[in-house]
């Protein structure tokens, strides 16, 4: 009997939604699975709470000083005697890698050790872990068409990137534009770093809306919570009906049900509104990393499924406009829909496992094969 397979992904929920989504995958064809991740993993959905998990130093080259920078170092050296310990007990099949630092001492010792290796990006840049292990696995999988910074194109595979079941779930459901003096229902949300600036913006420019319009809005919104009174009594005074929370745990059925969605351009966003084909505003979160966010929301707006605007241009009036065009205009909305549907993956976790499986020589109860066309 061949060993697990063992999932790496630093413990944010970029990384560990689509591990998730794959571990569920793979489970159903009856591999086992170790997760091996950081302490933050604990906070993130009951998917991976079910698996045997480990977790190992790590640290970034990104610390600020002398200081911090050595105590990164240090921490990726334990970890790294920590991972080739660990996977010398395991005895894996393979390792999948989804970015973040506490992927690299694991990603690196399987590697070292002749284990078949798969790191799946997220983002449209390749990612400083990923970059580093690019030219040391087995293959690499790509959330997008095309991904900056890899200088490995024979080992590439476009699988998409994985989203939640529940997303996944509603791939199939049309999208409806709507009705000519019909209700309008807007979903507003941002990461925990990128709320603040649709609290300020956003309801400034639903209030220079037409009051027609105004009166047919409704508005999910996700505010960071000092800001949720504020909001609050904004909307309330402007006639508009909107629904806030700083956290919505129906978040899926709420985009399955938007018209028109104004959001951050993290990963997993864009893999979702392409998933469930909802047309976006887009504002890319001027501090990521490689600045990956702008890189993602272009890829869905060259391919008409969404409009970017960058934080600089993201002020009420220039908001209030395209608005009020975009929604006196369904038609508009009804094609960006579409667009998005087109490059949407909601099959991307049977596409990612149908490759480790590949690069692992396993087989599991159904291996459905991949489009020829998707291997590049």
């Amino acid at each position: 009997m061949s060993g697990p397979i063992v999932l790496a992904a630093g413990g944010t929920g970029g990384h560990l939604f689509p591990a998730q989504a794959l571990a569920s995958e793979l489970s159903q064809r009856g591999h086992r699975l170790v997760l091996v991740t950081d302490r933050r993993a604990g906070t993130f959905g009951e998917g991976l709470a079910t698996l045997e998990s480990h977790t190992i130093h790590a640290g970034t080259f990104r610390g600020r000083g002398l200081v911090k920078r050595l105590r990164g170092v240090v921490g990726i050296i334990v970890g790294l005697f920590e991972a080739r310990f660990l996977l010398g007990r395991l005895a894996p099949a393979g390792a999948v890698g989804f970015g973040g630092y506490p992927s690299l001492p694991t990603m690196f010792g399987a590697s070292g050790m002749g284990v078949p290796t798969v790191i799946h990006e997220q983002n449209a840049v390749l990612g400083q872990v990923n970059r580093l292990m690019a030219g040391r696995v087995s293959a690499i999988a790509t959330s997008f068409a095309t991904t900056q910074r890899v200088k490995q194109p024979a080992r590439v595979t476009h699988t998409g990137n994985p989203v939640r079941p529940a997303i996944a779930a509603l791939s199939e459901a049309p999208y409806t534009a709507p009705e000519p003096g019909g209700p309008v229902r807007l979903l507003v949300f941002g990461g925990s770093q990128g709320s603040q600036i649709f609290s300020r913006v956003v309801p400034d420019a639903l209030s220079a809306l037409s009051e027609a319009l105004r009166a047919r809005l409704s508005v999910s919104q996700q505010c960071r919570p000092e800001d949720l009174e504020g909001v609050r009594a904004h909307y309330g005074e402007a006639g508009i009906e909107a629904s806030l929370s700083s956290f919505f745990e129906d978040m899926a059925e709420r985009l399955g049900g938007a018209h028109l969605v104004i959001c951050r351009a993290g990963a997993s966003t864009i893999a979702e509104l392409s998933a469930v084909a909802r047309p976006a505003i887009l504002v890319p979160y001027p501090l990521a990393v490689d600045d990956h966010q702008r890189a993602n929301a272009a890829a869905l707006a060259d391919a008409g499924g969404a409009w970017l605007m960058d934080q600089d241009g993201f002020t009420p009036p220039n908001l209030a406009a395209r608005l009020e065009g975009l929604l006196t205009e369904p038609g508009t909305l009804a094609s960006a829909a579409e667009n998005a549907r087109r490059l949407g993956r909601p099959d991307a976790a049977h596409r990612l496992a149908d490759l480790v499986e590949r690069v692992t020589g396993t087989n599991g109860r159904r291996t459905p094969t991949l489009p020829q066309e998707d291997a590049a």
